[in-house]
């Protein structure tokens, strides 16, 4: 699709986009923002696309911002380039992976750093190579974490774990993360692909529109006081009532009155699978 330093691969449903730059770490320069800004575009409107997976090429996952092209060729030098490139990164990640309206998976197989962590955090979910190491290692060249990267710890790490971590510059690995909550859990390098795909896969034969109401209800929740959120999720349900024509009540209540499956022990999409494999035969 002519991206210059990401890779689009899509098996089924499920579409892994690779953070491309192994010689670099993966590290985010201009060209990779343009182009983690443009694949989300084009993936948003791919019917064929149910669930995105983020990670990096080669032994990193991304070192976080480019400090040569990023900071040292733009900040100072080509103040409006800079300010164009910066507004467009905080823009896919805050607003466009945030609220991305299909589920999205961060694929943490190796090296994470500082500018990275909010490619983390904003995806709904996160699961790590035991292996991967993280960092913030801004302190170590005088700065601290700014920008997108202070509100990622002020959303996801305790407050001993932010400063301990900011102000030390330590590394921690994949299981210190999943301890943590900055990811959901870790596995080994060698099972992490396997895991997400599993992972994908199943989210991905799940209702789209109940994926996307999901997301929708918790992350604005996040900003609402009681009443307003409650109101917010009553109109959401009623939305995607419309949206599904009723089905998860005619169908996904209704099947679980004919006893044909529960709730609480596997998903609707089986009735599906097990139908599909009636007629095969």
């Amino acid at each position: 699709m002519g991206y210059k330093t990401v890779l689009v691969e899509q098996r089924g449903k499920v579409a892994k986009v690779i953070m491309n730059r192994p010689d670099k770490k993966n590290a985010m320069n201009p060209q990779l923002v343009m182009d983690m800004a443009q694949v989300l575009e084009d993936l948003r409107y791919d019917d064929s696309v149910a669930v995105v997976v983020l990670t990096g090429a080669g032994n990193s996952f991304c070192a976080g911002m480019d400090l040569k092209e990023f900071f040292y060729d733009l900040k100072g030098k080509k103040p409006k380039e800079y300010d164009r490139i910066y507004r467009l990164l905080q823009e896919w990640r805050g607003r466009t992976l945030r609220f991305f309206p299909k589920p999205t998976i961060a694929m943490i197989n190796g090296y994470c750093f500082g500018g990275a962590f909010p490619n983390v955090e904003c995806c709904d979910l996160a699961i790590a190579a035991d292996e991967a190491q993280f960092g913030l290692s801004e302190i170590n060249f005088g700065l601290f974490p700014g920008g997108h990267v202070s509100k990622t710890l002020a959303n996801l790490f305790r407050p001993r774990d932010a400063l301990l971590y900011g102000m030390t510059g330590r590394r921690f690995d994949g299981k210190k993360a999943a301890e943590i909550g900055f990811v959901n859990y870790s596995v080994p390098l060698a099972r992490l692909e396997d895991e997400v795909m599993e992972l994908a896969n199943e989210i991905a034969g799940k209702d789209p529109a109940a994926l996307k109401a999901t997301k929708d209800a918790y992350r604005f929740s996040l900003d609402m006081g009681w009443e307003a959120a409650m109101n917010y999720s009553a109109a959401k349900e009623n939305e995607l009532y419309l949206v599904q024509k009723g089905a998860w009540v005619e169908s996904g209540i209704g099947d679980f009155m004919k006893g044909l499956y529960k709730p609480g022990m596997g998903g609707h999409e089986a009735i599906k699978k097990k139908a599909k494999r009636g007629s095969a035969k």
